[in-house]
């Protein structure tokens, strides 16, 4: 019984590490009002100066909307075809 206890007690223990060190994984599609769209893996707080619309992963445009993919890595977006940082 006391192992049984020990176990469960180790269990709970990692588990609440794992929770406390996990990342928020946010992934969404983001679109620029030039009809590049692009996914992103973190929640990034874009300026509406920007001009862009974050929809949530999964997200496709209708078949009458004209976007097209124009995947980039890193933090950013698509500002008159050139990839700005923030």
């Amino acid at each position: 019984m006391k192992k049984l206890a020990l176990t469960l007690a180790g269990a709970t223990l990692a588990l609440g590490t794992l929770a406390l060190t996990a990342t928020n994984a946010s992934a969404a599609v983001v679109c620029n009002g030039a009809g590049y769209c692009w996914h992103t893996q973190t929640a990034y707080h874009y300026e509406p100066t920007f001009g862009v619309t974050i929809h949530p992963d999964g997200w496709k445009w209708d078949a009458n909307e004209h976007y097209a993919w124009h995947e980039h890595e890193g933090r950013g977006y698509w500002r008159d075809g050139a990839w700005v940082t923030f």
